[in-house]
């Protein structure tokens, strides 16, 4: 039945229940694994979010693509939803920042006085985080690129410049996982340790939460889901992704060049 409002009233739908249960479950499994070094709970735990993150994706590509539902009144709310998503997700950051920045400009007689905290050797600025900083400002630079395609209606213009930013998105992620493996520091090792894995590691999620955002839209392109004036569910990806690259130029410049 035809509505007589621009709005979409969605349907009943299980997935916010299955949300809920699975990641309640993820929560109660990594305290487990936490503590009793069980991980049977957790396993099962991801595995009711993933199905429920692709059967809910799925339910709402069909609503955008297939079904015509949502209309401009529905994407400006959209546009708004992403944008205070991308300003909570700043203030996120902000925290690990300020606990940083106060930590490093006041260090107390705890951590000797000085900062870095005495024993904490730290990254050199000018190796991996450097080369890790290029490849996100590249990547930036290539989702662009895609954007600008997709708008001009360049289909394979945009399936080169998104897979190379996918590439870009992993290469990151096993640049930093490789960093992480070589540290001569902790987690536990002062507040410099925390601070760090924190800010940066949380970070890292959302490179790879941002890859596979992207990842999803590339599939979506490959499938023809977008238009050269109705594809907000890559616009959306691509502000995530340059809110990523903002982010880690922050990180670069405070935690690792000015707080080495």
């Amino acid at each position: 039945m035809k509505s007589n409002h621009p709005y979409h009233l969605v349907d009943q739908s299980p997935w916010p229940l299955t949300g809920s249960i699975g990641a309640m479950t993820f929560t109660t499994g990594t305290v487990a694994w936490f503590h009793l070094n069980d991980c049977k709970t957790m396993t099962v735990g991801v595995i009711l979010l993933l199905l429920t993150m692709y059967q809910w994706w799925r339910d709402i590509v069909r609503e955008s693509t297939y079904q015509g539902l949502h209309t401009s009144k529905v994407v400006a709310g959209l546009k708004i939803g992403m944008i205070l998503f991308i300003i909570s997700e700043v203030m996120f950051f902000v925290s690990f920042f300020w606990a940083f920045l106060h930590s490093s400009l006041s260090p107390t007689v705890e951590i000797g006085m000085t900062w870095p905290p005495k024993g904490i050797e730290t990254f050199n600025p000018m190796e991996i985080p450097l080369l890790n900083t290029t490849i996100l400002l590249c990547s930036g630079i290539t989702v662009t690129w895609a954007h600008h395609s997709l708008m001009e209606g360049k289909h394979t213009e945009v399936t080169k410049s998104l897979t190379m930013t996918v590439i870009m998105g992993l290469v990151f992620t096993m640049f930093q996982a490789y960093e992480y493996m070589e540290a001569k520091f902790c987690i536990s090792d002062s507040i410099y340790g925390s601070v760090f894995f924190m800010s940066t590691g949380f970070h890292g999620i959302h490179v790879i939460m941002g890859t596979t955002f992207l990842s999803m839209c590339l599939l979506r392109h490959l499938r023809c889901h977008f238009s050269s004036m109705h594809h907000f569910g890559f616009e959306a990806a691509a502000w995530y992704w340059h809110f990523v690259d903002v982010v880690w130029l922050f990180l670069y410049i405070l935690v690792y060049w000015w707080g080495s």
